[in-house]
């Protein structure tokens, strides 16, 4: 590119440093989201700040190579103490988005920058859920293998890009391009067509979401037994044999929930003991716990007998029950200092455009 000096003008001017001028913070902090994973929320605060991806985690002296997903399971010192620095979002924040010490972490997918055919990817994704953001981002739960489909739009998630089958790599965006661009074709992920999950799927899904969750809380291992039921669900259903689901596909992992909803869950309850084989069971039929807690309410109210009639409180007249006070609290004689029992009377009179009051007096 040629540019005539003698007719154009260049006004020069000396401004003041970059540094001198954002030395508090930088120029722009951004909010995470609702359950926005960490990574998704350091892909937009560099756009925000008009820092690539990539060029980003010079800034906390990182190694480029899937440097935020890394974060998201561990946060080094440093990094976290220049992000409260730098920004306006609390540290107790910062640390929500992180996944380390997750209750179902042997559930989160590993972390992959390549994308073979039928192995699991580091991320998934509701295209929907992307398209409806104002700000698109990256939930926490699309991490976890037992997760297929999205709750909200009832529709599959998908683990890949549709143009060039790549796994999902914000992190490598050597450009300012949002985080739902896909960094190797450039494939806008919103418009990725819906994948389909079966109801009976899906139910499933939300049903072992639940029971994992609640047993995870319960139990005093580092992995539950359903966490570790759910890990071979694979074998049970016979899709991939010797595999674990957190190395299956989101595809294959789909077919294992659809397969696995047609039959009986004995995968899941087998060698339990009574009580929480039944438990599973009924969370299973149910198709969540909360179900399960409506189903049972229902059953209540619709068999228990017809409520009895309830009585109106008797109304004391405030009179009547000073004197009854004052006779409690006077010591009686030949009683050594306790007081007598008082006599109660009750007396039902009715007033005229009211019900009959009972007045309570004491002698």
């Amino acid at each position: 590119m040629r540019v005539d000096t003698a007719r154009a003008d260049f006004a020069i001017e000396i401004r003041e440093r970059y540094g001198d001028v954002a030395r508090d913070c930088w120029p722009v902090s951004v909010d995470p989201l609702a359950d926005e994973l960490l990574s998704s929320w350091l892909h937009r605060l560099a756009l925000a700040n008009g820092i690539a991806p990539r060029s980003f985690a010079g800034v906390f002296g990182l190694d480029e190579r899937m440097w935020s997903p890394r974060l998201d399971l561990q946060l080094p010192r440093h990094v976290a103490g220049v992000l409260a620095d730098e920004t306006s979002v609390p540290q107790g924040a910062i640390s929500a988005m992180m996944i380390s010490g997750c209750s179902m972490a042997t559930l989160l997918l590993p972390l992959r920058d390549s994308a073979h055919r039928n192995r699991s990817t580091w991320m998934q994704y509701c295209p929907q859920c992307l398209a409806t953001d104002e700000a698109p981002y990256f939930r926490r739960q699309w991490r976890l293998a037992s997760r297929v489909s999205c709750f909200v739009h009832g529709c599959g998630l998908r683990d890949r890009c549709p143009a060039c089958r790549a796994g999902v790599a914000a992190f490598d965006h050597g450009e300012l391009l949002p985080q739902h661009i896909c960094a190797r074709c450039g494939f806008d992920l919103r418009a990725a067509p819906k994948a389909k999950v079966n109801a009976a799927a899906r139910q499933l899904e939300r049903a072992i979401a639940d029971i994992c969750r609640v047993e995870a809380v319960k139990s005093s291992t580092k992995t539950s037994d359903a966490v570790t039921r759910v890990q071979r669900m694979p074998i049970a259903a016979e899709v991939r044999s010797g595999r674990t689901l957190t190395n299956l596909s989101t595809a294959a992992r789909i077919r294992c929930f659809e397969a696995l909803a047609a039959k009986t869950p004995d995968w899941l309850v087998n060698d339990m003991d009574a009580a929480g084989a039944y438990r599973r069971w009924m969370i299973v039929a149910a198709g969540g716990h909360e179900p399960m807690i409506a189903r049972f309410a229902d059953f209540l109210d619709a068999h228990q007998r017809s409520p009895r009639r309830k009585r109106s409180p008797p109304v004391a007249g405030r009179s009547a029950l000073f004197a009854a006070y004052f006779q409690i609290m006077r010591p009686g004689d030949g009683h050594r200092g306790r007081p007598p029992a008082p006599t109660l009377t009750i007396d039902s009179t009715k007033n005229a455009g009211s019900d009959s009051n009972t007045i309570v007096s004491c002698s």
